[in-house]
């Protein structure tokens, strides 16, 4: 999946894929565009005496193509969803978790497990994380319409629903619906569930939105009223004084999507450096910059002792009491399954 507030026009992110911003040569990152902010890694900055290089790319296909065609990198920036084709493919090797300052303080309650410990080997340290809920316009939909994800199988708001469009969001929701908050243990049967139910409300959207900067216009206009959103659309709209809602707590429950980093088999820089980062954005002084970006950082304590709940509600990602689907690593076949369904859904199959 891509990372997600950080998703614009094509054009944009084609600009900036091919850009590096040159800094310390011993630890280039291969990232997505806007976190090379020095705020996310100001304890590096203090120790090293500036910041890593960067180089950057628009979606997390587009960066293992760049790898696989032998572009070095010492660690790379992708969500949880890819990490079982990155370690398949056997560009990516495990971290150190003794070198990891925060590695004890991982909030396994945000995903439901921890995916980075336990019996399996350490290749994905998440670091930032969001939410995927329903945003709603408050002056045209009651409150009680938006308790249940079966709001999208409405037909008083047909022709003014949008989901994402994007796979992992969209089967994250199909799953849900359908009595699933764990996909990466989804069988056949549940998979078909799922695609049914995204059958089933296909007629009923508008269409399916691919950036913030569009899903907030149509939220706006009112050409649509519920939408399944990412949560930095909510804050986004609260700023501009525009008529928004953010729903986490549906009976069926809410999604979160989770990102980190992982550790390059071929990489060309220092190894030291690479654990200097990642112990820099999961600091306690980085939880506030990346909050205000539209992530909760996946270090509990700094969660804990940096951000209130009032902001942790402000931006869409307070405690919950529903099920949470995380979106995890799933097998490749099951991945693969969804992304050739999830297409012919969109035709109209």
């Amino acid at each position: 999946m891509t990372l997600k507030h950080l998703l614009g026009s094509a054009a944009a992110l084609a600009t900036v894929a091919s850009a590096a911003a040159a800094q310390d040569g011993d630890l280039i990152i291969l990232d997505y565009p806007g976190f090379e902010d020095p705020a996310y890694h100001a304890a590096y900055i203090e120790k090293n005496g500036d910041s890593p290089t960067f180089s950057f790319f628009g979606d997390e296909e587009e960066a293992f193509q760049k790898l696989v065609s032998g572009f070095e990198a010492d660690i790379a920036h992708i969500c949880a969803g890819s990490v079982t084709k990155w370690v398949e493919s056997g560009i990516i090797e495990p971290w150190d978790t003794s070198m990891i300052d925060a590695f004890g303080e991982l909030n396994s309650d945000l995903t439901g497990e921890d995916v980075a410990s336990g019996d399996a080997e350490a290749y994905f340290i998440p670091t930032d994380f969001g939410s995927t809920a329903i945003a709603y316009n408050p002056d045209e939909v009651p409150e009680e319409d938006v308790s249940t994800l079966e709001v999208f199988k409405n037909p008083d708001y047909a022709g003014r629903l949008t989901i994402p469009d994007n796979v992992d969001d969209a089967y994250a929701l199909a799953y849900l619906a359908t009595g699933v908050t764990n996909w990466s243990e989804a069988t056949d049967e549940e998979f078909e569930a799922a695609s049914a139910w995204l059958r089933e409300v296909h007629p009923n959207l508008r269409t399916y939105w691919t950036d913030p900067a569009e899903l907030a216009q149509l939220l706006s206009s009112g050409e649509i009223l519920v939408s399944w959103a990412w949560n930095e659309t909510y804050p986004t709209m609260v700023e501009e004084g525009r008529s928004i809602a953010f729903e986490r707590e549906m009976t069926e429950g809410s999604s979160l999507w989770l990102c980190g980093y992982v550790n390059m088999t071929e990489s060309p820089g220092s190894e030291e450096k690479a654990y200097d980062y990642l112990n820099a954005i999961l600091a306690p002084e980085s939880a506030m910059p990346l909050l205000e970006a539209g992530f909760g950082t996946s270090n509990d304590a700094a969660l804990s002792s940096e951000i209130s709940e009032e902001d942790l509600v402000a931006s869409g990602l307070e405690s919950i009491d529903v099920p949470v689907l995380a979106q995890l690593p799933m097998s490749q076949e099951l991945r693969q399954k969804q992304s050739e369904t999830f297409e012919m859904i969109k035709a109209g199959f």
